[in-house]
């Protein structure tokens, strides 16, 4: 373990949601071992590029300037947002914590205080994610979907401006960069499912030390988290989706039971193919949350193989081809 007086390196991109959200990790490592944990700050090919996501393919474009440090030994363990994540495990690197998710749900910014059923039709409304588009297309196609990068400041500078009338951003990253106040309505379940593991928190280290040198990592893991995000990632990773597809997936426990959705949309919104299971989990053994994540991924697979054979694939694979 790293000593007291020896602070631990974390790799952190270098926007403020990113360095807020690992300053969280940071300190609750801090509070629950006693390691001081210091950031070092990492810029992403994803924060420096123009491209939209959707021409970059998504998965990993924020995460391996991060796992290269990891690789090198520059930092000790890296913070991500757990839906930028590859579903893929990394070589070398192990997925030493999931620490406890904030708010899952999708957010709508909008001029005037409106909500999504109040905007005019033919309003616009900027995001950078196809999952949210297709999904959004759905329930209100009369309106129009404007591809955007930006961090969230950016992005709601465009309402502020004018240049939009709304943006869909992560409700928990808002949340952690301040901007709260700025909802005008939230998106349940019921109306859009969001990306799998959004509201999640990953950290990675190298495989050697998770067990051994950063075990005290182990501390930060939230068993109940790790379990739903288990289930949801397990539906992306069997649809070969990247993180970028048009997929939505949720998980959530209550009294043990994990009940998980999904659904794949189209990008227009014109066909979908949504599921639901659920499946009860071992809690009371001593190897409880090691059975969890095993029974939570199973859950995944059959839910995913159910959704393949309606025609899921197809969807992703239509909307791959359209970037």
């Amino acid at each position: 373990m790293t000593s007291a007086t020896t602070a631990a390196r974390l790799g952190t991109r270098r926007s403020t949601m990113a360095t807020t959200q690992s300053q969280v990790v940071a300190d609750l490592v801090t509070e629950r071992t006693g390691v001081p944990v210091e950031l070092v700050l990492i810029t992403s090919f994803g924060d420096v590029t123009k491209a939209h996501l959707t021409q970059l393919g998504g998965t990993g474009v924020f995460v391996n300037a991060l796992r290269d440090e990891l690789h090198a030994g520059s930092i000790d363990f890296a913070v991500h947002s757990l839906k930028d994540l590859p579903t893929a495990a990394a070589e070398g690197l192990a997925l030493a914590a999931v620490p406890a998710r904030d708010d899952p749900r999708d957010a709508l910014c909008a001029r005037d205080g409106l909500a999504f059923a109040d905007l005019p039709e033919g309003a616009t409304v900027g995001t950078g994610s196809p999952r949210r588009v297709a999904q959004l297309a759905a329930l209100r196609p009369d309106l129009v979907y404007v591809p955007i990068r930006g961090n969230a400041e950016t992005r709601l500078g465009k309402v502020a401006g004018g240049e939009l009338d709304a943006v869909v951003l992560a409700y928990a990253g808002l949340a952690r960069v301040g901007r709260s106040a700025d909802v005008t309505d939230v998106f349940g379940p019921d109306r859009m499912l969001p990306a799998p593991g959004q509201g999640a928190l990953a950290v990675e280290c190298a495989a050697e030390d998770a067990a051994d040198r950063l075990g005290y990592l182990g501390t930060v893991d939230h068993a109940a988290t790790r379990a739903a995000v288990t289930a949801e990632r397990t539906v992306l990773a069997e649809l070969e989706a990247g993180c970028a597809a048009p997929v939505g997936a949720l998980a959530e426990i209550e009294d043990d039971l994990l009940r998980l959705r999904a659904a794949v949309v189209a990008v227009d919104g014109s066909e979908s193919v949504r599921r639901e299971r659920s499946v009860r989990l071992e809690t009371e053994r001593p190897t409880g949350a090691d059975e969890s994540r095993l029974m939570a991924a199973d859950l995944g697979r059959e839910l995913a193989r159910e959704m393949i054979a309606e025609g899921a694939d197809r969807i992703v694979a239509d909307a791959a081809a359209q970037k």
